[in-house]
């Protein structure tokens, strides 16, 4: 694929206090000297926000747009069509690239999966790690990692909107991100697995989310460590009766 224009869209409730370290990361990625020649366009979607989520986006140069939905699905598709209509490029050349507002993106994320595209790869479907300081990071990577084999390529079963890659042909396609309040990164990507496109599931590039135990989205990430965490404390008293 021959990638010219790349849209990086992230939905935002109320986040304010994390957006701008999202929006920083997103903009180094974009400057990365395998990406400097291609076109970048960020997205904000501030979805029913009651504080400054906009004005924070706007400052930093990202293009807004605003629905009250509450809807993670909705926002991320509201997204997305704005920024093919702004690209105003044949959607063969566009890569759409999904992140979160309280997730942070490495240096060389857009170059990684903008490579996996000119290799064919018509999605990307990365993992997350959590802070090394957070109470919940080593719960977490133990159950995260759980199929990850001793040796070769893991093929990981997750899939997150906070790092997502997909040609906006393919997306297009299967009808895009399904307005849902939870899990619409998991059913594009079975979408687009069931269309036959080709979908590269790696843990080469992980992005660093939160690991806040209240999230903006019920039956989130954040749910998933709360989960978790309990489990852990349930295990640890049994083993100790």
């Amino acid at each position: 694929m021959r990638v010219e224009a790349v849209a990086v869209v992230l939905p935002a409730h109320d986040e304010e206090s994390l957006l701008p370290v999202a929006l920083e990361a997103v903009r180094i990625a974009s400057g990365h000297p395998r990406v400097e020649r291609v076109r970048v366009l960020i997205v904000v979607v501030a979805d029913a926000c009651r504080d400054r989520t906009a004005r924070v986006a706007r400052a930093a140069g990202a293009a807004v747009v605003t629905c009250d939905a509450r809807n993670p699905g909705l926002a991320r598709a509201a997204g997305a069509a704005h920024a093919l209509r702004a690209l105003d490029t044949a959607a063969e050349h566009i890569w759409i690239a999904t992140t979160d507002a309280d997730s942070e993106v490495p240096p060389h994320w857009l170059a990684h999966q903008l490579a996996r595209a000119r290799e064919g790869w018509e999605a990307v479907v990365g993992t997350v790690t959590l802070p090394a300081g957070s109470s919940v990071t080593n719960v977490h990577r133990v159950r995260y990692e759980a199929t990850r084999p001793s040796h070769g390529i893991w093929h990981h079963p997750h899939v997150h909107g906070a790092n997502l890659g997909v040609t906006a042909a393919a997306y297009l396609s299967v009808g895009g991100f399904p307005a849902l309040t939870v899990g619409e990164d998991r059913a594009l990507v079975a979408a687009l697995r069931r269309g036959g496109h080709r979908v590269l599931a790696t843990a080469a590039c992980p992005v660093l989310t939160s690991p806040r135990l209240r999230g903006r989205a019920h039956g989130g990430f954040a749910d998933h460590l709360t989960t978790l965490t309990r489990r852990s404390t349930q295990e640890h008293q049994k083993a100790a009766d």
